[in-house]
């Protein structure tokens, strides 16, 4: 039976299970809008108020459900502004697809309204980026792009749609979806994985990265509990290990503890299972040096092209995540006697690290963080946003639950209100809170109009301090003295959230916020809570007043 192929398109979402699609709407893919309109009973359609937001949403979709989130934006400015959706699903190896309207193949190459060569734009940022010339092609194409997002690393994909392509009616059967192809660890693998273990007095493991199912995170913690491992997590991957495990010791981030930065140098033996060891875990590849680290180096890592990039490995293992841990759990048990005093040590700095302390002003974010996750259920989502602000979610926060962290790896501002209509879309038994700050709200926080319209009701916490934080830190150390262009004069947030349809509020001393939360977790709607910060709670390692006096007192 002919189709166009806006439908084989949509026929094809289908046939890969797909539930949700965010986008704003394009004169340039209309056939592939049309489509959906006949299948709104299985696919929603959620429209956001830009692109970022739309793939934003998307990749947070990707990262939350194990299946590529789908956006769709026009051609040529919607590209560009979807494109830091693109960026962040790379560096976080969140599986996504964007497709991307584009203009008539007879006009290519002509610099045509909004013409612009996706091929050349998105191939850094991509595991694979196409142009569909054929409608026939569409169910081929649309199965090696779940594939690839989902494969190896998972990552996004990028589907340049044309616009007189979509209309093309043509006859061809739908593909069916492929098995994934799951590399495992050999015997050998796992003979020299335990002999290097078993000669360890110090090792660590650190965890991170895609790819992760509820069955490798169980499995993970089986591991580390019979083997007595201490256990640290990659920036923003908290909640893959539960934080109040006796195993787990700390995250290694913006906010890191410095005895655990030191704990990572002292280690002799370093087991990175799906983290990439970057540039933040590694606190600009110190804590673990480029190319030979100090300690010795076992990187399990699902795709064989990441293994020996960045650093030499003394045992690199190209394996599943989960089918390494699997085998792991079951063929790896060493005396773990060797190094019990130094898990109890790196936990007990870590139980130290996480006690709230005294801090400026009448509002304590570390007391707030406490309220908080005694307030949340534990299967509750927290988004987070891009800055300083973000420290006191991951000092002062317990995740004990897999997949209820949303945080950009790539420091992408704007993405914390996206990610949780996302969250809530996905997971709509779930409560949802996203925790942004005065800065990176107002990058995408028009997306509160599709919060309301589509009747997501998260509760968005807005940390208030009138500046652009971590630049203003980074000012300070830098160029003590010349702070400019980091002051902000922000909107009265409480308004604001009421003229979109949403509850407002405002808190500014530590006891009000635990009954503002209930509040706005009962509200029905989306609800805004604005935090009053103090300026001199600059970051939660240190104070903007101690951070001068420090640099003053080295400039001498």
């Amino acid at each position: 039976m002919a189709r166009t192929g806006g439908q084989v398109l949509i026929d094809a979402l289908r046939q890969h299970d797909v539930d949700t699609v965010f986008c704003v709407p394009g004169e340039s893919y209309l056939a592939a809008l049309d489509a959906l309109y006949d299948v709104q009973d299985s696919i929603r359609v959620i429209t956001c108020r830009h692109e970022s937001g739309a793939t934003y949403a998307a990749e947070a979709y990707g990262k939350l459900t194990g299946k590529p989130g789908i956006a769709f934006v026009t051609r040529g400015p919607g590209a560009c502004n979807g494109s830091i959706g693109v960026h962040t699903a790379l560096q976080d190896s969140s599986p996504m697809i964007l497709f991307v309207g584009q203009v008539p193949r007879e006009f290519k190459g002509r610099e045509a309204f909004q013409e612009v060569d996706y091929t050349a734009m998105f191939a850094p940022l991509t595991k694979w980026v196409v142009e569909v010339e054929d409608a026939a092609r569409l169910p081929e194409i649309t199965a090696r792009a779940f594939a690839t997002a989902t494969g190896g690393r998972p990552g996004p994909v990028v589907v340049s749609l044309p616009e007189d392509m979509l209309v093309d009616e043509v006859d061809v059967a739908d593909v069916p979806v492929s098995r994934r192809a799951l590399p495992e660890p050999s015997e050998n693998d796992l003979a020299a994985f335990r002999d290097i273990l078993s000669a360890a007095s110090r090792p660590l493991v650190i965890f991170g990265g895609g790819g992760w199912t509820g069955e490798a995170v169980a499995d993970l913690q089986t591991f580390c509990e019979a083997n007595g491992l201490p256990t640290v997590a990659s920036f923003r991957s908290q909640d893959i290990f539960n934080n109040d495990h006796p195993n787990f010791v700390g995250e290694l981030g913006y906010n890191t503890n410095p005895k655990l930065a030191q704990r990572v140098k002292d280690a002799d033996l370093i087991i990175a299972i799906g983290a990439r060891l970057g540039e933040t875990a590694t606190m600009g590849y110190t804590l673990v040096k480029s190319p030979q680290p100090d300690q010795k180096l076992i990187h399990v890592y699902p795709d064989h092209s990441e293994l020996g990039r960045v650093f030499r490995a003394d045992l690199p293992i190209a394996s599943d995540i989960g089918a390494f841990l699997a085998q792991a759990r079951r063929h790896i048990q060493v005396d773990p006697a060797n190094w019990a005093g130094w898990l109890a040590d790196g936990r007990a700095d870590f139980d130290a690290w996480t006690v709230p302390g005294e801090y400026p002003g009448p509002l304590n974010l570390a007391e707030a963080f406490v309220q908080m996750r005694d307030i949340l259920p534990d299967d509750a989502i927290l988004t987070t946003d891009a800055g300083n602000f973000a420290g006191w979610t991951s000092r002062f926060f317990r995740f004990r639950n897999y997949r209820t962290l949303l945080g950009p790896t790539n420091g992408s501002m704007g993405y914390g209100l996206p990610a949780a209509l996302a969250a809530k879309a996905a997971r709509s038994d779930l409560p949802v809170v996203c925790y942004a700050g005065d800065g990176g709200i107002l990058m995408t926080g028009n997306e509160l109009a599709t919060a309301v319209q589509h009747d997501l009701p998260i509760v968005l916490i807005i940390a208030n301090n009138g500046m652009f934080g971590t630049i203003r830190m980074h000012e300070e150390r830098e160029y003590p003295g010349r702070q400019i262009a980091t002051e902000l004069r922000n909107p009265d947030f409480v308004k604001w959230a009421e003229a979109f349809g949403a509850q407002g509020e405002r808190v500014t001393a530590t006891a009000e916020f635990g009954p503002a939360l209930e509040r706005a977790l009962a509200a029905g709607c989306p609800a805004v809570i604005e935090l009053m910060v103090d300026q001199e709670l600059i970051s939660s390692n240190i104070t903007l007043s101690a951070l001068q006096e420090r640099v003053r007192k080295a400039a001498k």
